[in-house]
């Protein structure tokens, strides 16, 4: 048995802490708030078990030049974002080649297939079945060239990686779902992924179990991160914690602390945003509005639509436009009442330009961890990759988890 810290208390980091804990270990998951207040709060509440393949970065001029032009919804960005970013994207860019793309998704692929199998004995134990739904998500088109393009591209993930779906009319589906306003061209519905109705409130359920079964949650401060005569230390509110081991699972948060210790970690941050809005006719499964860069999906306090990325710095003030135009272009399809009055949130997702999470030993730092950069799927993947890392530091060793050990990779 080893004492280890985790630092973060999103998806990632408490599946972490429950992962190294069901191995015996004595687990203190430290964090500066609630569990699942961050990112892991805001996110569009969807395991995505059909992600097989990441989200690599357009090559072709078409859809480049429409981000570029503000034109598309799907990202908006500012010139100061972009620039700080330049290194990092330019790389993405050349990751997202056709080739180099294939590869890293036989190694993706492998992490997804997994997904709710992970999550599934957790959200048992945590009592929090009624948060989620085994119904999947359909992308819904309006142009049919579109939908045939993408349900060709779909039979093609089902024969390389089993990703399962159904390819529907509009007239079809909407017959399936009364909420629709009118027919789409066509919907592709991805039949294994689950939706949740509440995503902060599953994480919190998942630090609950952890602490249910004897670990420990503190409040303290990531930043104070540094060399013990046992291992490392960090501060929280009561005291100084040490431990053998730590473990970053920051999100966007984990390069600021890294760069201390001398690790120079590119990051794409792709801010997104959500509104709550009334409606007397919830879908009845979450919507990818493919034209328009938004999903929609019935949550506890409404229903909730999501943004796509925003490239910008990370102090930029709040822009809502993709989240008002996503709004406005869905009220074709849905019947969108009022909003909801809360606080507007937004989020950032930790992308790296290979498009794999960093999951192993720091390079330089013995029982230093690394376990962030999952881009747009931490939500999905927290379980798999926490109990990927456990077993590393256990010293279990397997091809997935050198595919994603920083040591060659930074």
């Amino acid at each position: 048995m080893a004492e280890i810290l985790v630092l973060g208390a999103g998806m990632v980091g408490v599946s972490t802490a429950l992962a190294l804990q069901a191995r015996g270990h004595a687990v203190s998951l430290v964090d500066r708030s609630a569990p699942g207040r961050e990112t892991s709060f805001g996110n569009a509440g969807i395991i995505q078990a059909e992600a097989a393949e990441p989200y690599g970065l357009p090559r072709d001029l078409g859809t480049l030049w429409s981000m570029v032009s503000g034109r598309s919804n799907d990202v908006t960005w500012s010139l100061r974002g972009v620039t700080q970013m330049a290194p990092a994207l330019w790389s993405y860019f050349r990751q997202s080649a056709p080739r180099r793309h294939a590869e890293i998704s036989r190694t993706y692929a492998q992490l997804t297939a997994r997904a709710t199998q992970d999550h599934a004995p957790l959200v048992e134990a945590a009592g929090a079945g009624n948060l989620i739904a085994r119904q999947g998500m359909v992308q819904l088109y309006r142009d049919r060239a579109a939908f045939d393009a993408d349900a060709a591209e779909a039979e093609r993930l089902r024969r390389d990686y089993g990703v399962r779906h159904r390819a529907l009319s509009g007239e079809d589906y909407r017959r399936e779902d009364p909420a629709l306003l009118r027919d789409p061209a066509g919907i592709i519905h991805w039949t294994d992924s689950w939706s949740c109705s509440a995503p902060g409130c599953l994480v919190h359920s998942y630090a609950k179990l952890f602490a249910s079964r004897g670990g420990r949650l503190l409040e303290g401060d990531a930043a104070s991160l540094r060399h013990s005569a046992h291992g490392w230390t960090v501060n929280t509110v009561a005291q100084a914690v040490e431990a053998e081991h730590a473990i970053v699972a920051l999100g966007p948060w984990s390069p600021t602390l890294l760069r201390r210790f001398g690790y120079r970690i590119p990051m794409i941050y792709k801010r997104g945003y959500h509104g709550h809005f009334e409606t007397p006719r919830p879908p009845l499964r979450p919507i990818v509005d493919m034209d328009n860069g938004v999903v929609a999906g019935q949550m506890r306090a409404g229903l909730r639509i999501a943004t796509g990325a925003a490239l910008v710095t990370r102090k930029a003030p709040a822009d809502l436009r993709q989240l008002d135009r996503g709004r406005a272009a869905l009220s074709d399809m849905l019947e969108i009442g009022a909003r909801v009055d809360e606080p507007q949130w937004s989020g950032t997702r930790p992308c790296l330009p290979d498009m794999l999470p960093l999951v192993g030993a720091a390079p330089r730092h013995q029982r230093l961890w690394f376990h962030f950069g999952h881009g747009h799927q931490g939500f999905t993947l927290g379980p798999t990759t926490g109990a990927l890392l456990a077993a590393a530091i256990d010293g279990e060793e397997t091809a997935l988890s050198r595919a994603l050990a920083p040591a060659h990779r930074l």
